[in-house]
C-alpha cells in the first residue's frame, strides 16, 4: 500500500505528466513585503513563488491549466495589504491567496479572505492567525507559541530555569512575548526580567544592562524580528554577557548572522527549519529531497542562498497546488479550501503538514530543529 505522505517535490513532479498544452488559467494571488523594513522576509518569498509558478507552468500546470500569478508588494504596510487583498478578490478574481509576510499584513489580508470566502495561506508566525481557527485561513510557519515551547524545552535540558526576556514591540515580538509568558511556567521557567524595545531603536544596552544586573538570570531570550535582534546580539557581546542568548525563528536566516556578526552571534541558539542545515541533512531524512531540490533550484535561479522565509512560501505554494489538484475544480474557492483542510502528510521545507478542522497549521514541535551558530554557520543540536 502506498504511503499517504507526499513531498512537495513529488507533488510538482507528478503534475508534469499531463496531456496536451495548458488551455486555461488558475488565478493565484500573492501579497508580500518584497520591499520595505520586512523585505528580508518578502523578497525571498516573492522570488520563490515566481520561480515555482514558472517551473510548474513549464511542466504543464495543474491538470492542463497554467497558474496565472498576480503578485503585489505591500511594503509591510497593513493598509496596502488590505487594499491589495481586496483587489485580488474583486478585480483579479483569484481563487486563493498566499502572503502576509508579517503578522500585521496577514491580519489585514485574512479579514478580506474570510469575508469573501477565499482560501488564504499566511507566511507569518503569530499564533493568533490560526487560533482560533478561521474557516479560510491557514499558515505555514511554526507559531510563536511553539517557538517558546521549543526554546524552553532546550533550556530545561541545559538546567536553565530563570531568564531575562527582551522583546520587540512589533506584532510578532509582542505576540511571542505574550505566548512565552503564558507557557513558561509549564516548563519550569521563571522570567525574572522583562524588557522591550521599539522597531527603530538602535541601542538596547540600557535594557540589557538591567537584565544583567538582575540576580539569578541564567539566559536571555529575545522574541523579535528585523534589525532589533541583531542589535541585541551585538549589544550582548559588547556587554560581555557570559550566559546563553536565545533568539526566535523570526530571524532564522544566514542574513541574520551577517547582520549581527559571526563573532557576536557565536553560540546563540534558536529554533529553525531543515533549510538552514540543508547541506548537513542525512539522505534518509524525510525532508532531504524537498529541501535539496528547492535549495539547488533557488541558488541556480537567483545566485542566492535560500532562507527560512522563502521556505514558508515554497510550502504555501506546494499546499495550494496539492489542494487544487485534489479539489477537482480549480475555479471553486470553497472546494480548494476543503481540500486544503484535508491535507495529510505533505512534506515541505518547514515540516510535514496535516491539517484538520481543528488545526490550520498542521505542524508539531518535531518540525522544529534546535540550532546553534558555530563558526558563522548553523549546527543542529537536537
Amino acid at each position: 500500500m502506498m504511503s499517504k505522505t507526499t513531498t512537495a517535490l513529488a507533488t510538482f513532479a507528478a503534475l508534469g505528466v499531463l496531456a496536451g498544452a495548458a488551455h486555461a488559467e488558475i488565478r493565484l494571488g500573492v501579497s508580500v513585503s518584497a520591499t520595505g523594513p520586512a523585505a528580508f522576509l518578502g523578497d525571498p518569498e516573492a522570488k520563490t513563488i515566481e520561480m515555482l509558478v514558472e517551473q510548474l507552468n513549464e511542466e504543464g500546470g495543474i491538470n492542463g491549466e497554467e497558474i496565472a500569478l498576480t503578485l503585489y508588494d505591500d511594503g509591510g504596510d497593513p493598509n496596502k495589504a488590505r487594499t491589495f487583498a481586496t483587489r485580488l478578490v474583486e478585480d483579479d478574481e483569484v481563487v486563493a491567496i498566499i502572503g502576509g509576510s508579517t503578522t500585521g499584513t496577514t491580519m489585514s489580508i485574512l479579514s478580506v479572505a474570510e469575508d469573501e470566502g477565499i482560501p488564504f495561506i499566511s507566511l507569518a508566525g503569530a499564533i493568533s492567525i490560526i487560533d482560533p481557527v478561521r474557516e479560510f485561513v491557514f499558515k505555514t510557519p511554526h507559531t510563536d507559541r511553539m517557538a517558546c515551547e521549543k526554546i524552553f524545552t532546550d533550556m530545561q535540558a541545559q538546567g536553565i530555569t530563570k531568564i531575562g526576556m527582551i522583546s520587540g514591540t512589533d506584532g510578532f515580538g509582542a505576540s511571542m512575548q505574550a505566548q512565552c509568558k503564558e507557557v513558561a511556567g509549564e516548563h519550569g521557567i521563571e522570567i525574572l526580567a522583562d524588557e522591550t524595545y521599539g522597531p527603530q531603536d538602535a541601542d538596547m544596552t540600557p535594557q540589557l544592562t538591567r537584565i544583567r544586573n538582575t540576580d539569578g538570570v541564567q539566559a536571555v531570550l529575545n522574541p523579535g524580528f528585523g534589525q532589533g535582534p541583531a542589535i541585541v546580539t551585538r549589544n550582548v557581546a559588547q556587554l560581555g554577557f557570559e550566559i546563553p542568548l536565545y533568539q526566535s525563528h523570526g530571524v532564522a536566516s544566514d542574513a541574520f548572522i551577517e547582520l549581527a556578526g559571526a563573532d557576536a552571534a557565536e553560540g546563540l541558539r534558536l529554533p529553525g527549519t531543515a533549510l538552514l542545515i540543508a547541506d548537513k541533512l542525512a539522505e534518509d531524512d524525510a525532508q532531504y529531497d524537498v529541501v535539496t531540490t528547492y535549495t539547488e533550484a533557488y541558488k541556480a535561479r537567483y545566485d542566492q542562498d535560500v532562507s527560512t522565509f522563502g521556505g514558508y512560501a515554497h510550502d504555501a505554494f506546494a499546499l495550494i497546488v496539492d489542494a487544487i489538484t485534489r479539489a477537482g475544480d480549480s475555479e471553486d474557492p470553497q472546494a480548494i479550501r476543503d481540500a486544503l483542510e484535508a491535507t495529510d502528510g505533505l512534506v515541505g521545507t518547514t515540516g510535514t503538514y496535516s491539517f484538520s478542522p481543528e488545526d490550520h497549521l498542521g505542524l508539531d514541535l518535531s518540525a522544529f530543529r534546535m540550532l546553534e551558530i558555530k563558526d558563522g554557520d548553523w549546527l543542529a543540536v537536537d
